[in-house]
This record gives structure tokens, sequence and C-alpha cells, in this order.
């Protein structure tokens, strides 16, 4: 059995992952989860956190494992955990990214944004002069990351979201092959995704070495919208 370190995304914290966990950990598996840096239940203040910020948060709890992992990030997690492979190759079992951004050395968060034909998290954006932090449109969240979720799921879900940091947004990954490059690589993409959109995720597969792909007919957020089959997926690519 895997122990699985599951990162999220922007804007959201480790509760994203609960019914997933369960799943991962009804089949025998050892799960962990984590609040980035001023995520969920973390307190660190946002004009503190970087990229490396978040790649030293999860190498940590890594390297804390008694055995190497499978190391899954979602949507901005794909950045993180990119980062992180860097820093404790030797302890990653494979990576696993799930509608996550998929970088190749030097590209950043935004520039892989900039290649998405269907530009639409940009837009939605709400960002106060000054703040190290960026909000959005409380009428675009539901359309962008819960479209396949019913009202109240996606109201609860809504509530949960905090500021997301933008440092670690526009910084540039410094990604080997020798580290971050000899990992194995699966991608589970999500095809009515309407934050990173399906021509993307599939353009940034096609542009890794990424060994096995699992499609799921889902929003950007599989693991709440269908946690089961999200966990299969998980299980099945390793």
């Amino acid at each position: 059995m895997a122990t699985f370190v599951l990162i999220h995304g922007a804007w959201h914290g480790a509760w994203c992952w609960e019914k997933v966990e369960r799943e991962l950990v009804a089949a025998g598996h050892k799960v962990v989860s984590l609040d980035l840096p001023s995520h969920g239940e973390d307190d660190t203040p946002a004009h503190e956190v970087t990229l490396e910020t978040y790649a030293r948060a999860v190498a940590d709890t890594v390297r804390a494992q008694a055995e190497p992992v499978v190391l899954v990030g979602h949507s901005m997690g794909g950045i993180v955990i990119s980062a992180a492979a860097e820093m404790v190759a030797d302890r990653i079992e494979r990576l696993i990214y799930v509608a996550a951004f998929l970088p190749r050395d030097g590209e950043s968060l935004l520039a892989l944004e900039e290649r998405n034909p269907r530009v639409s998290v940009p837009p939605a954006l709400v960002i106060e002069e000054g703040a190290p932090t960026a909000t959005l449109k409380p009428e675009k969240i539901a359309e962008l990351f819960y479209n396949d979720m019913p009202d109240h799921e996606a109201e609860a879900a809504k509530a949960k979201l905090v500021p997301q940091p933008l440092a670690p947004l526009a910084t540039p990954l410094k990604l080997t092959q020798e580290r971050f490059g000899r990992l194995p690589k699966a991608y589970i993409e999500c095809t009515v995704d309407n934050a990173i959109s399906i021509e993307l995720q599939r353009d940034m597969i096609s542009k890794s070495n990424v060994d096995k792909v699992e499609t799921l007919a889902a929003s950007h957020s599989p693991f709440l919208s269908m946690p089961h089959e999200t966990a299969r997926a998980l299980m099945r690519v390793i």
C-alpha cells in the first residue's frame, strides 16, 4: 500500500481532500494532507508566503513519512509539488497532477495560464491595491470550480476559501532532469474544467514526460464532485 501526500490548490485547504482521503484510507492506504502556508487553518501571514515557503512545507511533510510517497497536487498544487520534488526527489515514488498546472523548467503558473485558450480565472480575480493576495468575484466561483456540484455543496465549499497569496503564482520554477525530471508522473485530466481548460491540460501533458493519464468527466474539483472516481483514478495510476 502507498503513502499519499495530497496538496490543494489556490484559495483552498486540506479540507478539500477529505472525501478522497476517506476512500483511500478505506482501501488500505496512508494519507497525509496539509494546509499550505496561509491556507486553511495555517496562520502564516500572506506577505511571508513564497513558492519556496510552499515547497519547503511540502518537502518537510514528505521527509516525515516512513517511506517514499505518492505526491499529489491539484491546480496550483501542481506547481508546488514540482518545486518540492526538486528538494526531496529521493523521497517521492510518483508525482500525480489532478487538473493541475504541470510546469517545465523556467515556467511559472502565470506563464502557463497565458497558454490557456479559454481564459477564465484572471478576469475573476479581485486584487486590492497594495495587497499581497487575491480573492475571486463571488458570483464566478461556482462556475469556475464547482460547475458539476449541487448549489448547496458549492456554497459550502465557497465559504471555506481564503485569500490567495500572489507571490507564488509569478515565480518561475527551477527544475532539473536529475531530480524532478527523473520522477514518474501521472495526470488526471478533467474534461469539464472551467478553470484550467482541457485543452491546456492536454497541452501540458504533451510537453512533459507523463506516463499515465486518467480522464474524468469532472469539473475543476473532482475531489468534491466525484471523490470515489478520483480516489480510484489515483489508485490506478500507482
